[in-house]
């Protein structure tokens, strides 16, 4: 591992505060940057994912795919923990926290909110960021691309209705334009650049060429996540000094749902024998979130300064420090697997 890898939770905690300084210093600049949307994407920041994909993509053995379903195991747990779990446990501890435990503290009108902004986050599993956490875990690039995809489909046609079902709303409108174009963004464009390079580069058995442009890329890659954190801070800059203490109460189910649906999909891992390079890309995929359709919805039902979409906000700040925290825990516990 070289300098930026080995230390990469520093550079990410330096990354968030050069965000908030910044954001706070120079709110003009990042107000530009932020309005820089369509479909409401955000086009820098999908263009500094896309950096960070685009090389993942290239590693991509597309003559190993069609062996994906010899080991079905990796995509069940994916969509059991996606599908049928992780909805409905972060609308229990939404209930459990903001109904219960944090009643004296919150009015129940932005409680309500909270708990359909940490819903619509639930209801949403990751598409990018996957592809990072994957290959710091040195998951299999092939499989994890097949479970992202088998997702993207499934949340096309399940997100309205499960999310509808347990906001208690039934004329939920889906942002179709951010859903499909966050899917061709960050899988289908870089998947097809991916498999060009590769074909281009390869010579057979010979992976040589391949292999020198994944060096020079590599610190391009972690350009991009660096820089990606320093944008997302810098946006919620204000948002961070102004409510601490709603950043603070949100935050506590957050952790507990991101770090409880990694244990229960960890654990099921390792009882299934899955391998390594499978199990922890597919805990991966179903403990992080698809946050940019997370935060259009609850924008769209809600309006921009709800308590819900304040919700999926914090959750875009939590997801970067935990994930990276639990990609430690995967490679720390690499043996515990076949």
């Amino acid at each position: 591992m070289g300098l930026f890898e080995r230390y990469l939770s520093v550079w990410v905690g330096l990354a968030i505060i050069v965000g908030i300084i910044a954001g706070t210093l120079t709110p003009d600049a990042f107000a530009i940057i932020a309005e820089l949307e369509f479909a409401q994407v955000n086009i820098v920041i999908a263009v500094l994912i896309w950096l960070m994909i685009y090389p993942m993509m290239v590693q991509i053995d597309f003559s190993s795919i069609k062996d994906v379903g010899k080991k079905p195991k990796g995509l069940v747990l994916t969509l059991v923990i996606n599908w049928l779990i992780k909805p409905f446990t972060m609308a229990f501890l939404g209930w459990l926290f903001f109904k219960v435990l944090f009643a004296d503290w919150v009015d129940p009108a932005t409680a309500t909110e909270y708990i359909a902004g940490m819903i619509l986050l639930g209801v949403a599993p990751c598409t990018a960021m996957v592809f990072v956490w994957s290959q710091m875990t040195k998951g299999d690039a092939n499989y994890t691309l097949v479970q992202v995809s088998i997702n993207d489909i499934i949340m096309i046609f399940a997100f309205a209705p499960i999310a509808g079902l347990l906001l208690g709303v039934t004329d939920i409108t889906v942002p179709w334009d951010t859903l499909l174009l966050s899917v061709v963004l960050y899988v289908l464009v870089p998947l097809i650049a991916g498999a060009l390079t590769r074909k281009k580069l390869d010579n057979g058995d010979d992976h040589s060429k391949v292999d020198k442009f994944l060096r020079t890329m590599k610190p391009w890659s972690i350009v991009g996540l660096l820089a990606t954190v320093t944008l997302l801070f810098g946006f919620q800059a204000d948002t961070i000094l102004s409510k601490p203490e709603a950043i603070v109460l949100i935050a506590i189910p957050l952790l507990i749902q991101t770090y409880g649906i990694f244990a229960i999909a960890y654990w099921l891992a390792k009882r299934m024998k899955l391998p390594h390079n499978i199990a922890a890309p597919a805990c991966m995929i179903g403990t992080s979130n698809f946050f940019e359709l997370a935060v259009a919805v609850a924008i769209s039902l809600f309006g921009l300064h709800s308590g819900a979409a304040l919700a999926t906000v914090v959750g875009v700040l939590v997801e970067v420090p935990v994930m990276l925290s639990l990609v430690w825990f995967a490679n720390r516990t690499r043996h515990w697997f076949v």
